[in-house]
């Protein structure tokens, strides 16, 4: 992995300000000339978060591609002379609404950015994670004529916070009650709840993460707001809750918020600012209060989840879920798919927007949505296509009682598929991880806060790095918000005089190997040393390199056992406060390389039910198969070369629909060579193939190593990068699939010892979970099947996650083929 080190400018806490430009120079698609304004905080007048309004619309700019060219365009646009820098990774806050444009390429002499190279507006695979900022000279344009004007103060709303004033609720995350509060200037400001409406709280609670709101009792809050500084006080309301000791100065920023509940952000609503001197305002009113409701993830006390079970049992047998998310890194966002019938399929971007994105986020228990996404930005779906063009009010209770068309496989294709990143609760998981060492902040050790309890400093120290694999090394990646994990690393030093120096060894899957030496230099020593947690790479007794590194040394978690879906490494199984690991030294700490993309494999399971026959093969034709355990263990005793072997083939497609190509962990100079089949093995195990009884016990099984991941084909216009003639390199490029053929060796279960009956195939990709993915429930596909003892019916082959709970159900309890007449 190649180093990540982009320029950022110096932070800046100043006043924020507006600053909107209007230029009649660049030629844009129909409409007005391109309006930008800078925004952000904290900031100065001549720097911020680009924003570009067009199509009625304000978005941003991804920082892909974001160069010194592009900000010297934009600052001249703005009437500054030139630009000194940009910012990336939305270093002066996330932006809300559309990403305009991304990948932006200018030469620096246009009149507008609209003007440059880019790849068209609104089609994007950024979030606003990654909005570009740009810092222009404090210098303006002789001449420039700006019918706009520099307002003296911040007029736009962008943080919203709930301040918890009850002893208590202020050690407790998520915060679900509180005062209203805005960001303004260097701290926060209260709004006037003078005609304060439920649906205000419900845009709130929205964009705080919760899908809905309740009453709150505001006369307890208005008592506190008017109780005296330092002055105790005491209120009996519902479980005797206890007022702060101490009343906060107020300062109102906003009035007459008026909301109609369907807005994705406070500032979509109409309100007005307080102008000059505040300190007077709202005379009759308090601040705005607000309680919401956390959706099931996030209901965190024992209260919240009672209530809950109560309203499940009021409303009789809860039925199973019709929606889903799927391929995305973090909680709260992915593909969108639903149920219809039995079959889980996938929604069409036609028209697809942020008020039908809020319905879905709502119904899983988010708040509203924060993108609506198109163009399958978080991978294709597999399978039908239930919806296209929907189109919510905002105010559904599910995604399907909004209009929408049924539509026809010429109408879309997957790569139309919709997804959505929701409004999640601030839990503060990823305050209590860190990664140190790393050439990059995507990668480093893993070292973990605990003991934090009241009043008391976190205690930082490593995790145990026995048993750390993908599982655990993505859950790590998603507490800290770093996207999918490129590897769960283990690493250590053998065979040296102290425990400061010997033979880089490090651990891939279940095994441990050796660094091969071709163009090692002190570079990668320095890179294995950091990541040992040894502190710096001696070249020679004249040449000494210094990291700073953590001190931290002690080993503070073990037993890490993720199933790779928590939202944080404490959720996972582990040996709590009984910290017991072998190899205590930090040498044996885990490590993580993040990513934010990954790969997403699944099987054609039409070809695997269209394929599948019976060969009784000879043993001599299989020695190589047999040297490379592709037989059942019974092989061993036959009476080789004579007699045979009976084998079910079936041809294998593997697709790749995710977002970043998949590529085996180990590197060519440690595949293994296969003298027999005269090829190399760039992993072990690959897929699982087996065959089970109906109750799920295995009566036989075999395995195919991945002696070839290439493109054997690719969707249109997707060019093939991997091919394995010439020792070249393996993978599966995004779009691309790779093709096993029923006639090659090992694509076959060795049936021998089956007796006559009914049976389940299945067949698992990645098994081992050596390659992370976006999505592991998709990589096992199974087929009902009828083995009579001379031929075999497969047929209702499907991927694992492909049908309902019932529908799987039915599957798993499948008396059986009668005959062979399959309908």
């Amino acid at each position: 992995m190649g180093s990540c080190c982009a320029w950022a400018p110096p932070q800046l806490l100043v006043l924020s300000v507006w600053l909107w430009v209007s230029s009649a120079g660049p030629t844009l698609p129909p409409g007005p000339a391109l309006r930008v304004r800078l925004a952000g905080y904290p900031r100065k007048h001549n720097e911020g978060r680009v924003e570009l309004f067009y199509n009625d619309e304000w978005g941003t700019v991804c920082d892909d591609d974001f160069t010194l060219a592009n900000a010297h365009v934009l600052c001249r646009h703005l009437g500054f002379v030139a630009a000194t820098g940009w910012a990336h990774s939305a270093k002066y806050g996330k932006g809300v609404g559309r990403i305009w444009l991304d990948n932006v390429n200018c030469a620096g002499g246009e009149k507008s950015i609209g003007d440059c190279k880019h790849r068209g507006w609104g089609n994007s695979d950024c979030s606003h994670e990654e909005d570009a900022g740009v810092i222009c000279k404090d210098e303006r344009i002789p001449g420039f004529k700006d019918s706009n004007v520099i307002e003296a103060e911040q007029s736009h709303v962008e943080e919203v916070r709930l301040r918890a004033v009850v002893v208590g609720a202020r050690r407790q995350l998520p915060v679900t009650e509180g005062i209203v509060e805005v960001r303004y200037k260097d701290g926060w400001a209260q709004i006037c709840d003078e005609g304060w409406s439920s649906p205000n709280s419900r845009v709130v609670c929205g964009m705080l993460g919760f899908p809905a709101e309740k009453k709150v009792n505001r006369n307890f809050y208005r008592l506190a707001s008017k109780s005296q500084p330092k002055q105790k006080r005491r209120e009996d309301v519902g479980s005797k809750k206890r007022l702060l000791a101490e009343r906060q100065p107020l300062r109102y920023r906003l009035h007459s918020v008026s909301c109609a509940g369907t807005e994705g952000h406070l500032s979509m609503c109409a309100f007005e600012f307080y102008r000059g001197n505040a300190s007077a305002a709202c005379g009759a009113g308090s601040p705005a209060v607000v309680s919401c409701v956390p959706g099931p993830q996030f209901a965190t006390g024992s209260a919240h989840r009672r209530k809950q079970r109560q309203q499940q049992q009021q409303q009789g047998q809860v039925s199973p879920p019709r929606i889903r998310l799927k391929g995305g890194a973090k909680v709260g966002e992915g593909r969108v798919e639903v149920l219809k019938g039995s079959e889980w399929g996938t929604i069409c971007d036609d028209r697809w927007n942020l008020l039908s994105a809020s319905v879905v986020c709502r119904e899983l228990g988010f708040g509203s949505a924060r993108e609506a996404l198109t163009g399958a930005r978080m991978g294709q779906g597999t399978g039908p296509i239930h919806m296209n063009e929907v189109q919510c009010l905002g105010t559904e209770q599910s995604l399907w009682s909004c209009p929408f068309k049924n539509i026809t496989q010429e109408d879309c294709k997957h790569t139309e598929d919709v997804a959505v990143r929701c409004n999640t609760p601030y839990m503060g998981y990823e305050t209590l991880i860190r990664l140190s060492g790393g050439r990059s902040r995507f990668e480093g050790r893993v070292e973990v806060a605990v003991g934090a309890g009241a009043g008391e400093q976190p205690r930082w120290g490593l995790v145990c790095s026995e048993g750390w694999g993908t599982l655990e090394a993505m859950v790590a990646c998603r507490q800290l918000g770093l996207g999918f994990a490129n590897h769960g690393l283990q690493i250590r030093l053998s065979g040296g005089r102290t425990p400061f120096e010997g033979r880089v060894e490090v651990k891939r899957g279940s095994k441990w190997g050796l660094v091969c030496s071709e163009g090692w230099t002190t570079k990668e020593a320095m890179v294995a040393c950091r990541q040992l947690g040894l502190g710096y790479s001696l070249h020679a007794v004249t040449e000494t390199w210094y990291w700073d590194a953590s001190n931290v040394t002690e080993m503070v978690l073990s037993g890490v056992k993720c199933t790779g879906n928590e939202m944080s490494l404490s959720h996972c199984q582990h040996h709590g406060s009984s910290v017991n690991c072998r190899n205590t030294g930090t040498r044996f700490a885990a490590g993580v390389i993040c990513s934010e993309t990954a790969s997403d494999l699944l099987l054609h399971a039409p070809l695997v039910q269209e394929t599948a026959y019976i060969e009784d093969r000879p043993l001599h034709m299989l020695y190589c198969a047999a040297e490379e355990s592709c037989l059942s263990s019974s092989a061993r005793l036959a009476n080789w070369p004579y007699g045979h072997r009976r084998l079910l083939r079936f041809s294998s497609q593997i697709h790749n629909h995710g977002r970043a190509d998949f590529r085996p962990k180990a590197g060519r100079h440690s595949w293994v060579w296969h003298e027999c089949h005269r090829h190399y093995h760039s992993m072990d195990i690959f897929t699982h193939y087996d065959i089970l009884t109906p109750n799920g016990t295995k009566v036989a099984e075999g395995h195919k190593a991945s002696f070839c991941l290439e493109d054997t084909e690719c969707e249109e216009d997707v060019a093939k990068r991997y091919e394995c003639a010439n020792f070249g390199e393996q993978g599966i490029t995004v779009g691309c699939w790779d093709l096993y053929r029923h006639d090659i060796d090992c694509q076959w279960i060795d049936i021998t010892d089956v007796r006559p009956g009914n049976y389940i195939l299945q067949v698992v990709i990645n098994p081992n979970f050596e390659v992370a993915e976006s999505d592991f429930t998709n990589n096992a596909m199974k087929c009902n099947c009828k083995y009579d003892g001379h031929r075999i019916w497969v047929h209702s082959c499907h991927i694992g996650d492909a049908l309902s709970e019932e529908a799987n159900k039915r599957f798993e309890q499948y008396p059986g083929q009668l005959n062979n007449q399959i309908s």
